[in-house]
């Protein structure tokens, strides 16, 4: 069976843990529960005729009084990069994000998920800002927790690029 590591970064309550709750065992809550350190999850999925067993590692966000551990980073094969919607801040602190871990693992396969499209209508982020990553290469998914869009979809497209990468 194929193992590969997957991390999820971000700021602080862009909705990282509700994403893998929701990959892992579909559920979602209303309820915040702030990540300390590291939260890991497993999940086996099919791709194809290849089985690939994924360890989750949801890292604690950053905000201005703490920085993610890059260190936890060590060993994965990929990662996604969670961005709020509905917070300009967190898109700024996700291009910070990303530079440091492109620093620690090379350059890995990785997702830009701009969370919370149940809250479209909400959201801080520009069209013209939300190209600006497209225009560094980076693919691009619009995602919520709370009603499972494209959660499902982006953890298979970055599976299929780590298996794709090594």
């Amino acid at each position: 069976m194929i193992q590969k590591k997957i991390c999820l970064l971000g700021g602080h309550a862009v909705g990282k843990t509700s994403l893998v709750a929701r990959f892992v065992k579909s559920v979602f809550t209303e309820k915040y529960h702030t990540t300390i350190g590291v939260k890991i999850d497993k999940k086996t999925l099919s791709m194809g005729d290849r089985a690939v067993n994924l360890t989750i590692w949801d890292l604690a966000g950053e905000d201005e009084f703490g920085a993610v551990d890059i260190a936890y980073l060590r060993g994965a094969s990929g990662y996604l990069l969670v961005i709020d919607g509905t917070r300009r801040s967190s898109f700024d602190r996700a291009l910070n994000i990303q530079q440091r871990a492109e620093k620690k693992v090379g350059s890995v396969p990785f997702l830009a998920l701009i969370n919370k499209a149940d809250l479209a209508a909400e959201w801080e982020l520009t069209d013209t800002e939300l190209q600006s990553l497209t225009a560094l290469g980076w693919k691009v998914f619009h995602t919520s927790a709370k009603s499972g869009d494209a959660v499902e979809a982006a953890f298979k497209i970055l599976t299929e690029a780590m298996l794709n990468h090594s």
